[in-house]
């Protein structure tokens, strides 16, 4: 019998972190963590075997945090998967538009629901995740406290919802890394593959590390700097690229790279997402 995986997520039972374990792997167990950084101890205590992290959202950017945290995390990126996000706007029974006066979500999401916001001079508090923003206003149970939270969630909590919908865009959408704590390279294509380097102090390192790829027909999809130490002098670069570490051109492209660079690390090569291509498409 297969042993049911264990994910650790940033969030409560109901947020957008827990519908894509859902959706990524069905019958998981998920393990809420309040912090990102929480999530990946869960992983290196092993009461989590996996961790399924939010990285970058099509309208408000990447999510800062899991950022800075990945490059030192110890963990391998072994999938990736894009959730649809929709916010609704929901607070207790009786509440209108006219009562709200606060209203409380993520910040990620006051970035995705930008239009909404603007035309309403509510105040915005800052709840650890969207899911837990909807049980704080259920809780609280003031007619002036609404929250911006994932579609379908009033009826968890027994909230209304004033409106549904409200990002700012019909096409919002947050991609999620899964992370391992061993190694796991696909033998499936198309794939993904992300690098983690540190350039040289050398003039036009960054380009030079960069011109490998060009020459070789390596499209990278995200370039993501670092500052290092406290400095602004040494920085590490975070890079997604299209190709499996085993194709030839990626090959000489990371031949040519350590070339240039003083640190190298391929936190992991995996499965592209079907959402990539529907992307392009469009």
């Amino acid at each position: 019998m297969t042993k049911v995986k264990r994910v650790a997520v940033q969030g409560e039972v109901g947020s957008n972190s827990d519908m894509a374990v859902q959706q990524m792997l069905p019958g998981a167990q998920l393990v809420p963590c309040e912090s990102f950084a929480a999530a990946f101890d869960a992983v290196h205590a092993r009461r989590a075997d996996l961790a399924l992290i939010p990285v970058e959202n099509s309208s408000a950017g990447r999510v800062a945090d899991p950022h800075h945290l990945l490059p030192d995390a110890g963990l391998h990126i072994i999938g990736e998967h894009f959730l649809p996000i929709h916010f609704d706007l929901v607070a207790p029974p009786g509440a209108s538009i006219e009562t709200i006066t606060t209203v409380r979500s993520h910040v990620h999401a006051f970035g995705q629901c930008t239009r909404l916001l603007r035309t309403h001079p509510w105040k915005r508090h800052i709840s650890a995740d969207t899911a837990g923003a909807a049980r704080e206003v259920a809780e609280l149970g003031d007619p002036t406290i609404a929250a911006l939270a994932p579609s379908g969630i009033a009826r968890i909590y027994g909230l209304e919802t004033l409106q549904e919908k409200v990002e700012d865009t019909s096409t919002n959408a947050t991609r999620f890394v899964l992370l391992s704590p061993s190694e796991q390279i696909t033998p499936n294509r198309p794939a993904i593959t992300t690098l983690l380097f540190r350039v040289r102090n050398v003039p036009a390192a960054l380009y030079k590390c960069l011109g490998g790829f060009a020459t070789n027909s390596v499209n990278i999809t995200k370039l993501e700097s670092y500052q290092l130490g406290g400095s602004f002098m040494a920085s590490q670069f975070y890079v997604d690229i299209d190709g499996h570490i085993e194709d030839h051109n990626v090959q000489l492209a990371i031949e040519e790279l350590r070339f240039f660079v003083t640190y190298l690390d391929i936190m992991g090569c995996y499965p592209a997402h079907p959402y990539r291509k529907q992307v392009h498409c469009e």
